[in-house]
């Protein structure tokens, strides 16, 4: 009889070093899941498109070589960014294999990209259909060529990320500094004017709008942009400047001018901006979400007072 050290360890045991930890269970199921999830859209993706070629012809080819020709929803978004952002000295050949060997090597990236197709088709009432947000909603283009650029910074290739940030914004008109640290599920809509500093950090779920600057003091070194809380709304032409905070579900008002923090579910308007129900008890509003609803006028009855 072989000695007990052997039978514990002999092929038709198990123990328990071969067995998958509950959080390794957890992370294969969740990433079945995304999978799932990202198939189910890029067949949606490809449907729509299908359909609009049929309606379209004179978009056929278009269509074809930007979404049909491709097997992933990676390898489209992969050819039409490289197509979008080539110029003359980063050819779009380069740019496809830079964006498609950074998206397959990171499955979190395209779940981003997923989160973000979902933020702009639901928040955004003149999205139409996935296929065209993917084709021609620049914010949601600038947002993943920033999701690369980012990849790219933390790996030490700042002179590629730099470059690559130069042409999102020369072609977008949308500056997000790759060094920034963005979640998902984001919506920048219609984009045109946004800038997003070196050290800012955007949270999930979290909508702004054009014009709108994360910006420093013009002063200060080091840690110096504002921190977005998870499902923040941000109006159009809003400026943030500072490492301020913006609490989670906050709300700043198109036109604000914010220096100074805004507490979880507040509500900050003006130039320079002040909270709804005033600084010492600020009216915390009902919605945990306000960069997934997009109300941005509920405020009004409580702030009318000061409207000339």
């Amino acid at each position: 009889m072989p000695p007990a050290e052997e039978l514990q360890h002999s092929p038709g045991s198990q123990s328990n070093d071969t067995q998958p930890s509950e959080s390794e269970a957890a992370a294969e199921i969740f990433a079945a899941a995304a999978d799932a999830e990202a198939a189910g859209l890029w067949t949606q993706i490809k449907a729509e498109a299908r359909h609009d070629a049929e309606e379209e012809p004179a978009l056929a080819s278009y269509l074809y070589s930007t979404i049909l020709s491709h097997s992933s929803l990676e390898r489209s978004i992969s050819f039409h960014l490289g197509n979008k952002l080539c110029s003359s000295t980063l050819l779009s050949t380069l740019l496809y294999d830079l964006f498609l060997n950074t998206f397959t090597s990171d499955p979190s990236l395209r779940n981003a990209t997923v989160a973000d197709l979902r933020a702009a088709r639901v928040r955004d009432p003149a999205c139409i259909s996935f296929s065209q947000c993917l084709l021609n909603y620049k914010g949601f283009l600038a947002i993943q060529a920033y999701r690369v650029s980012h990849k790219l910074w933390t790996q030490s290739r700042k002179p590629l990320a730099l470059a690559l940030h130069s042409r999102v914004s020369d072609v977008f008109a949308v500056d997000i500094h790759p060094a920034a640290r963005i979640g998902k599920g984001i919506l920048l809509d219609h984009a045109t004017g946004v800038v997003i500093g070196e050290t800012a950090v955007i949270g999930n779920n979290v909508s702004i709008l054009h014009h709108v600057t994360l910006g420093g003091t013009g002063k200060a070194c080091g840690d110096r942009h504002p921190k977005i809380g998870d499902g923040c709304l941000i109006g159009a032409g809003a400026t943030i400047l500072g490492n301020v905070k913006i609490g989670a579900g906050a709300k700043v008002g198109a036109g604000s001018v914010v220096l100074i923090d805004v507490p979880t579910r507040a509500t900050a308007v003006g130039n320079p901006a002040r909270l709804v129900g005033g600084k010492e008890k600020p009216t915390m509003h009902d919605e945990e979400c306000p960069g997934e609803s997009m109300d941005h006028t509920s405020f009004i009855s409580e702030w009318s007072d000061y409207i000339i």
